[in-house]
């Protein structure tokens, strides 16, 4: 049966329950509100590590996650990005950046937050570079979900029966997606435009336990009649699709159900590639006014991973051709691991092989492998190399201040 755009957007509706418990202080919660960026994170420990354990992660005031290695020595890389680049569902000493650092001999900074897509990671890029915590190197993480985040208005509209799994009264309380900055598609002008978050107080996350308001105030945004096409609405405004069609170049078909269901997730995929195209151009903007070098890096789930192991099309090869077209610096993960499926011949499935690294997010061995599959473009990248790659090495007063 056909699912109308107010019946997409009833089932988003929040609770004042829901709402009461993310708010609540006493309330053992993943995340925090923040007027901008809609959450940060803070302690907490989740049974959701390998083999059911309990992971513990810890968060400074700024909400960066904890540092291991090295932490009390001067840090010259900052890492932003999505859960990711927080390193979910492992512990603390558990994440690619320390692993990383653990390699190289100097102290990565971990600023990711799960969730967030690549322009909100960007806008907590230049609001923590503006702190004593800013570093000369700054790595942008983009993983494959992330690029659909920065258009999403309130992403909680688009985590379908996640969503369930978010407020079924676990410990933590996983609430999160709450509206927050994002980018724009105006068809007019063919160009993106940065939106603040619509709901920036405690207090107004109240409005959306409102049926009637949400409708009226999400119904006519693209990312939302994009995802009724998608699910098959019943009331997709063909009209305002086919605008962005035109104005993004994508050619559409809406004659029949399942040609609006392709046409819906085309112009999703479309839109949110090119709007990292344009965070990118953004960031590295930002980078050379202020003294800075940007790495971006790319990062997959295991469904991604599975397809390049069978040598399957890519969801993002516009992406890469235009950060390789453009001079960016950039680590693309998903062919290290087809690399790596290709160098040892697995005979395995690629179901089997992505098992080894992966419980959802990366395990502690899948964080492993990404910190040596990005660490030969980062050594090069740092001047002066870092301590593990000098040519005469360390010396013991050098060593000796590293363990101070």
């Amino acid at each position: 049966m056909s699912i109308t755009c107010r019946e997409l957007l009833g089932r988003t509706t929040l609770t004042k329950r829901m709402v009461d418990m993310f708010l609540d202080p006493k309330v053992k919660n993943w995340a925090v509100f923040d007027p901008e960026l809609g959450y940060l994170l803070q302690d907490y420990v989740a049974r959701d590590g390998t083999a059911h354990c309990y992971t513990i992660n810890h968060y400074v005031p700024q909400a960066e996650r904890r540092m291991i290695h090295y932490a009390g020595r001067p840090c010259r890389i900052n890492t932003y990005g999505d859960s990711f680049t927080q390193c979910h569902q492992v512990s603390d000493g558990e994440t690619w950046q320390e692993y990383l650092a653990a390699h190289l001999g100097e102290p990565v900074r971990n600023f990711g937050i799960g969730g967030y897509g690549v322009y909100q990671a960007y806008r907590r890029m230049l609001r923590e570079e503006q702190t004593d915590k800013a570093a000369e190197y700054v790595i942008l993480n983009m993983w494959c979900d992330d690029h659909l985040r920065s258009i999403y208005p309130w992403r909680w509209i688009h985590c379908g029966a996640f969503r369930e799994h978010l407020v079924d009264n676990t410990e933590p309380y996983m609430f999160h997606a709450n509206p927050w900055v994002h980018l724009r598609f105006d068809p007019d002008t063919g160009r993106f435009r940065e939106s603040e978050n619509s709901h920036p107080t405690p207090e107004s996350l109240y409005k959306l336990c409102d049926e009637d308001y949400v409708y009226e105030t999400f119904k006519d945004c693209f990312d939302v009649q994009a995802r009724l096409a998608a699910e098959e609405g019943a009331d997709v405004n063909v009209p305002l699709l086919q605008g962005y069609a035109d104005a993004l170049g994508v050619a559409v078909d809406f004659s029949t159900p399942e040609s609006t269901v392709r046409a819906g997730w085309e112009l999703l995929r479309v839109c949110s590639l090119r709007s990292s195209m344009y965070v990118a151009d953004q960031a590295n903007s930002y980078a050379a006014a202020h003294g800075k070098k940007l790495m971006i890096h790319l990062s997959y789930g295991d469904g991604d991973v599975q397809t390049a192991c069978r040598g399957g099309e890519r969801f993002d090869r516009m992406l890469v051709d235009y950060l390789q077209e453009n001079g960016f610096l950039f680590v693309d993960t998903l062919e290290k691991h087809a690399e790596e499926f290709r160098r040892l011949e697995c005979r395995c499935a690629p179901e089997t092989y992505t098992q080894l690294y992966y419980i959802g997010h990366y395990a502690p061995r899948g964080n492993h492998f990404y910190a040596f599959a990005v660490k030969d473009a980062v050594a090069k990248w740092l001047v002066p190399p870092p301590p593990a790659y000098r040519e005469s090495g360390p010396s013991l007063q050098e060593l000796a201040a590293t363990l101070a």
